[in-house]
């Protein structure tokens, strides 16, 4: 099965090897009809330590790292 890939902004980069990365989807309301916003944020293993507060980037599912890490940063999208 593949892996899934999502794209978001990272928000935090201060734990080492570790980005917390805010991912925001949009969606049509059902009853309202209006577009919602709503985002999730995740925490995504960055072996490089390349990511920087602000950038956004791409990451994947990957097995668990530890508790709370089960994504991997794939590369910076522009």
């Amino acid at each position: 099965m593949p892996r899934k890939i999502l794209t978001g902004k990272v928000i935090s980069s201060q734990s080492e090897g570790t980005v917390t990365v805010r991912v925001e989807r949009r969606f049509m309301h059902p009853v309202m009809q209006k577009t919602v916003r709503k985002s999730k944020r995740y925490r995504a293993h960055d072996a490089g330590m390349n990511a920087k507060v602000g950038d956004v980037i791409r990451i994947r599912e990957c097995p668990p790292r530890s508790k709370t890490k089960c994504w991997e940063v794939v590369e910076q999208a522009s």
